[in-house]
């Protein structure tokens, strides 16, 4: 496993990362892990706008569409 160590932090920062640590029942630095992790696994899973919408309205069904058929390209405007 890598290590790190983060200098300069604030002491604000480290105050409330040892209070979040306490409450959740872990050390600052399995806290600090939890959270690194996290902000990780939320960006590699961030989904598209398309995906999203598609999840949305998967349940309600598809629709079928009537595509006309092609008819011939006109043709171009003529410039003098």
């Amino acid at each position: 496993m890598a290590s790190i160590t983060i200098r300069n932090l604030d002491d604000e920062v480290k105050t409330r990362l040892r209070v979040r640590a306490a409450t959740n029942g872990r050390s600052m630095e399995e806290e600090a892990r939890v959270i690194l992790r996290e902000a990780v696994e939320e960006e590699a899973s961030e989904k598209g706008l398309g995906t999203k919408l598609h999840e949305l309205f998967k349940p309600l069904g598809g629709v079928e569409l009537d595509i006309p058929p092609r008819e011939p390209m006109r043709e171009p405007p003529g410039f003098r």
